[in-house]
């Protein structure tokens, strides 16, 4: 909980600031709104997201099983770049802002100011290094962490409402401001509701309390098909993050509010940015202050290690399995180097710059959620929960209103991810055209039957198999194509011929596990498979059978018809096309050795 909560709770380092600047004396009940939108809409939906999703993928899992092939795989793609747009500013805006708070700290050396770039630099080179450990190390520093700052925090509140206690006054004058700026409540309720998308970063952490549920062990005796102590878990780690973060949102809101003068909050004011730390220096001097400051920033600063937990978590599970990534991109430690890499790239692109970063981290974290929130609806639908469904469009309508909104009022954060979804598309399809005549095959296994027919034909020392579409199946079919192979190909007669047949399932996808299946059909011997890609599974199924009976197989194929560069383009999306060429080149890669190659005859 303290490592997906880290984003979620340091946001009270600003979140009060934020509300008073935007609400005004309305703010304790702007964050009503916020609260009861955190609890009544974004709770339900990630809890649901939870028990669907509980290998860390989150609702991008859910949208890509409902939408198949290629549609499933780019929506995946666009939400991963503003997966990585909210993860990858979270991780820069965090260490940027704990650089800003130990600057203007009234502790601070005067030679620190004008520094903040470096010290971003530095604050994330740590992080990068934290993580190389591993987890375990990280997840104990986050649990030190969130345990010290909530309790200052706690302190600081008890401290706030006791002054208002003994100063009724300061009370009464508050009451005064809302009611000559807001005297009817309907009015109030409005304005309530047309600031509260500013408010939005409040609702940061439930993707991240998703994506780390991996982290979150299983019972002895449960396996990953049924990780039901896993659900409980991230459902109570969801369900009690959310609950504190509501109780310290309200109460600081008030307190700040009512203790801190208004301009105050303004560009330039002492408390723009820092309301808790305002009140922490004036009710507790600035020894319990700097205490308080130091926590703000190391909290701010280990924001990121909640981000860049995401993105360990969700990366490996897409793109290596689209065929969009390098293999090493499985590992922890090679892409921990490239996310603080890129980290940086943007901590010198936005000169360390928080409020620059803030328009994408809101855009980010609120199409996340809006894309949640459109899962479970559809989920819901499917499975005929009326009263759920219901409940779950209402949700999705307030989180697209809250995304329109802050992209209209704040285009820019828009423009960022775009650009980070232009990136993710550009490197994952060049991956994907790179990598595509790799042989996609996780496994290759025969059946019984499949075994029996190649045992029989390697009896003779060659096993000759005929590429054969699945679409005509008609014994003069079968008969025309045996026919043609022994006119073109000089096919041998000193062992029986069976014929391969590959049906397409999803192309989209790069690999698989093949099953091959023997049948006999109008007396010719038969293997059937399914796979992405045809030519890779012949080449696989080809490999498969040199490698478990020891004996080279032959493969005999017909030119396909057709303009190159379209062959070529059916193959990259479709995984048909020029089937001849394409499986020698996979042979090729997948087998250096020419006198251990699979033949490959073409008439």
């Amino acid at each position: 909980m303290c490592l997906s909560g880290l984003d979620y709770f340091s946001t009270l380092g600003y979140q009060p600031a934020i509300a008073a600047l935007a609400a005004g004396a309305l703010a304790p009940f702007a964050t009503l709104i916020l609260i009861a939108v955190t609890l009544g809409a974004a709770l339900p939906v990630y809890r649901r997201v939870a028990a669907e999703s509980p290998h860390g993928q989150g609702s991008i899992a859910m949208l890509e099983r409902l939408l198949p092939h290629w549609k499933g795989k780019l929506l995946v793609l666009i939400l991963l770049g503003f997966a990585a747009t909210d993860f990858m500013i979270t991780a820069t805006l965090s260490a940027a802002d704990a650089s800003a708070h130990l600057i203007e700290n009234p502790f601070t050396p005067a030679w620190f100011t004008g520094k903040q770039i470096p010290l971003t630099v530095i604050l994330l080179l740590l992080l990068g290094a934290l993580f190389m450990r591993g987890f375990n190390e990280v997840t104990w520093i986050a649990v030190t962490l969130v345990g010290t700052f909530l309790t200052l925090n706690l302190v600081v509140i008890a401290v706030s409402f006791t002054n208002i206690a003994a100063h009724p006054v300061v009370l009464g004058n508050w009451m005064d401001s809302l009611l000559a700026a807001h005297g009817n409540p309907v009015m109030m309720l409005l304005v309530c509701l047309i600031v509260f998308p500013k408010l939005a970063l409040g609702l940061s952490g439930f993707e991240t309390g998703v994506a780390v549920m991996p982290q979150i062990n299983l019972k002895p005796g449960e396996s990953a098909a049924d990780p039901s102590s896993r659900i409980r878990g991230a459902r109570k780690l969801l369900t009690t993050a959310a609950l504190i973060m509501s109780s310290f949102l309200v109460l600081s809101s008030v307190a700040t509010t009512v203790l801190i003068p208004a301009p105050e909050f303004q560009e330039g004011g002492t408390a723009n940015g820092r309301a808790l730390s305002w009140l922490a220096h004036r009710l507790m001097g600035d020894g319990f202050g700097t205490v308080y400051d130091v926590s703000t920033i190391l909290i701010l600063w280990f924001a990121g290690a909640s981000a860049i937990a995401g993105l360990l978590n969700l990366i490996p599970r897409y793109l290596p399995r689209f065929g969009m990534a390098p293999e090493w991109a499985r590992a922890v430690r090679p892409l921990v180097v490239v996310v603080i890499l890129v980290a940086l790239a943007i901590t010198w692109h936005f000169e360390a710059d928080v409020n620059a970063q803030g328009a994408a981290y809101a855009t980010g974290v609120l199409v996340l959620m809006s894309s949640a929130a459109i899962a479970v609806t559809i989920s819901a639908r499917r499975r005929r929960e009326r009263g759920k469904t219901i409940l779950y469009v209402f949700v999705s309508l307030v989180f697209l209103y809250t995304t329109v909104v802050n992209c209209f009022e704040r285009p820019e954060g828009l423009k960022i991810a775009a650009f980070f979804i232009g990136a993710v598309l550009l490197v994952s399809l060049s991956s994907r055209f790179r990598r595509s005549t790799e042989l996609r095959a996780t496994s290759v296994r025969f059946d019984a039957v499949a075994e029996h027919l190649i045992s029989e034909s390697a009896r003779r020392g060659i096993v000759q198999l005929i590429a054969h579409e699945p679409a005509n199946t008609t014994k003069a079919r079968y008969r025309r194509k045996l026919h043609h192979a022994v006119l073109a190909s000089h096919i041998s007669d000193k062992a029986p011929v069976v014929f391969l047949e590959v049906k397409v399932s999803d192309y989209s996808d790069f690999a698989e596990d093949i099953e091959v299946r023997g049948i006999t059909r109008h007396g010719f011997w038969i293997l059937e498979a399914t796979a992405p890609s045809v030519p890779t599974a012949i080449a696989a199924i080809c490999l498969a059978i040199r490698d478990n009976y020891e004996v080279m197989p032959h493969i005999y194929f017909r030119w396909t018809e057709g303009n190159p560069l379209s062959n070529l383009a059916r193959f990259l999306l479709l995984g048909q096309g020029e089937i001849a060429p394409l499986t020698r080149e996979v042979l090729r890669e997948a087998e250096p050795d020419l006198q251990r190659r699979p033949w490959v005859h073409v008439g």
